[in-house]
């Protein structure tokens, strides 16, 4: 009979300890200890374990190559972020807030996924509950399966039944096994049931989608060890109160990471965005002030999005200083800068930042375009029409190029303007494209005659 002992682990890092502490020593973070009861194999079992059959180390030269195609999972920006699509016997992790459309991601892709057998396990709705949002969704698939459970050996069971090529589970934390005696969701419960399922998807070349909650931080839940199991972490990102989302790479072993995907959320599901420009970029009847384009890059996708700046008189001793989607800090160095290099007196104004779409955004490139809005605003000045920028500002006031500069011109010219603001250090290596013209400018005391000027 197998023996029990009890342990102490971390819920953030997944630490093992013999006694409670207050402290983590690996992650550092206090008061995360949890007592959970493991159950020690026994030296019958491990003697099986050793008399296993062994494999033997090969040279690189012999190891032959894969030739299993990836699936394809009949949706344009989930195939993007997994590198092309869904690689056989993958283990998948996607992760997000409550309430940002992680369940209905992902029944979609079980009822879009036409040619193959697909398998929906839900720990955390019935049935019935799954078939109501099916049938809200609207999409039929005759190859999808629908399973609540919450044992993982009873699930594994159904999937050696039903031979499906694509599973998901919703979700790791409510999932547990029996040979483990702790309540679902412990450390201890995730690292098994994650273990067990990545063992099954490698000997039987079954796909597994598992979806993780995630802490306050913004965090998967449970303990680090998870993302090191799993072959590919997708994040799915956005704000409740808009209704765009972006599923980002985090991990990939199959594939890079820098590629996003964008849905935006409708009644009846999500909406893949093939054009996340068009839905960035407001069209005004009339010019307005403190409104600017600029063109950014996300990995390898470029897009042109919409920076609003409001700059205002303070109205108390010390000047307000909010952005939205956008690093606070950043943009103080970027005031300070127009302050010190332009001659503009930006202590006493107020100074709010925005990005349309509710986007968040960290692209350097688009330091120019920011610039661009807080000097449209602080002289109540529109921008011209057909302009956007892209550069990235340094503390001395020079421009600087921005990454990937050639596909940010590439994808103002397919939109139709007629004119982008870059750094004058490209002057020698970019290429304009027909239709666009390409000013460059050295430092941003220059920026106000491109601005306002034809």
């Amino acid at each position: 009979m197998a023996k029990q002992k009890k342990a102490y682990f971390c819920r953030e890092c997944g630490f093992e300890a013999p006694k409670w502490l207050g402290r983590c020593p690996a992650c550092g973070e206090w008061n995360t200890f949890a007592e959970e009861i493991i159950v020690k194999a026994s030296s019958a079992s491990l003697a099986v374990a050793t008399n296993a059959p062994q494999s033997t180390p090969q040279r690189v030269s012999e190891v032959k190559p894969s030739t299993h195609q990836r699936l394809d999972m009949h949706n344009a920006e989930v195939n993007r972020v997994l590198g092309g699509g869904l690689v056989p016997g993958s283990l998948v992790l996607l992760g997000g807030e409550p309430g940002i459309g992680k369940s209905t991601l992902s029944l979609q892709l079980a009822l879009t996924a036409h040619g193959l057998r697909t398998l929906y396990v839900s720990g955390e709705e019935s049935a019935e509950q799954i078939g109501m949002r099916a049938e809200r969704l609207g999409i039929g698939n005759e190859e999808c399966y629908i399973y609540s459970e919450t044992l993982l050996e009873n699930i594994l069971h159904q999937i050696e039944q039903q031979r499906p090529d694509v599973v998901v589970i919703d979700s790791i934390q409510t999932i547990f096994t029996n040979t483990i005696d702790s309540s679902a969701g412990s450390v201890s419960q995730i690292r098994e049931c994650a273990a067990s399922l990545l063992k099954y998807a490698k000997t039987t070349g079954t796909s597994i989608f598992i979806i993780g909650h995630i802490t306050k931080d913004g965090t998967i839940a449970g303990p680090k060890i998870l993302e090191h199991i799993v072959d590919v972490v997708l994040q799915f990102e956005g704000d409740g109160n808009n209704v765009y989302r972006i599923l980002r790479g985090i991990k990939n072993r199959f594939g890079a990471t820098f590629e996003i995907g964008v849905f935006e959320m409708l009644d009846n599901g999500l909406r893949a965005v093939e054009n996340p420009s068009e839905i960035l970029l407001s069209h005004y009847e009339e010019p307005l002030s403190g409104i600017a384009v600029g063109a950014s890059v996300d990995g390898v996708r470029p897009y042109l999005i919409e920076v609003q700046a409001l700059v205002t008189n303070a109205a108390y001793g010390t000047p307000q200083r909010n952005a939205t989607g956008y690093d606070s800090r950043r943009m103080s160095m970027l005031l300070a800068v127009l302050e010190k290099r332009v001659g503009m007196k930006m202590y006493q104004k107020d100074v709010f930042l925005n990005f349309a779409g509710g986007f968040r955004v960290a692209d350097t490139g688009l330091d120019l375009s920011i610039v661009a809005a807080v000097i449209s605003s602080y002289y109540d000045r529109a921008v011209l029409d057909g302009i956007c920028c892209a550069g990235e500002v340094g503390l001395s006031g020079e421009v600087r190029p921005a990454p990937r500069s050639e596909q940010r011109i590439s994808e103002a010219a397919r939109l139709g303007f007629k004119k982008i603001i870059v750094s004058g250090f490209l002057r020698k290596n970019i290429k304009a494209p027909k239709g666009i013209e390409v000013v460059y400018i050295n430092n941003i005391g220059e920026l106000p005659p491109a601005l306002f000027t034809n």
